[in-house]
């Protein structure tokens, strides 16, 4: 098993910026790649990024993340970052981590998750 633990989470205001983390503990040697998914009220649970643990040059961000959010990595520590800037009210959701051993960007084809954190962004 894999327990994936998420921090950083708050209310921000628009325009301000937060820093979510993710640490994976447990049996964690097939866990290669790690990714963050968000569900607003509502809504289906939707993409974010992913990040490979194993090249560094693999990270794919959703359109809506794209220039806002930023991933990183301390493989060591089996924990991923992200930074996310110039919030909006759009952005306000519950953040999930997850991981697997594949390289995927469909919930459904992730079998490890954490509980969330919640990311309120007001107008």
């Amino acid at each position: 098993q894999v327990q994936l633990v998420e921090s950083g989470g708050g209310l921000v205001e628009t325009g301000g910026s937060l820093r979510l983390s993710c640490a994976a503990s447990g049996q964690t040697t097939t866990t290669y790649n790690m990714a963050w998914f968000r569900q607003a009220p509502g809504k289906e649970r939707e993409f974010v990024v992913i990040a490979s643990l194993l090249n560094n040059d693999w990270t794919t961000y959703a359109d809506t993340a794209k220039g806002r959010f930023t991933l990183s990595r301390d493989v060591a520590k089996n924990t991923v970052y992200l930074q996310m800037d110039k919030l909006g009210p759009g952005d306000t959701a519950v953040y999930y981590c997850a991981a697997g051993e594949k390289y995927r960007i469909l919930a459904l084809q992730y079998t490890y998750w954490g509980h969330g954190t919640q990311v309120t962004v007001s107008s």
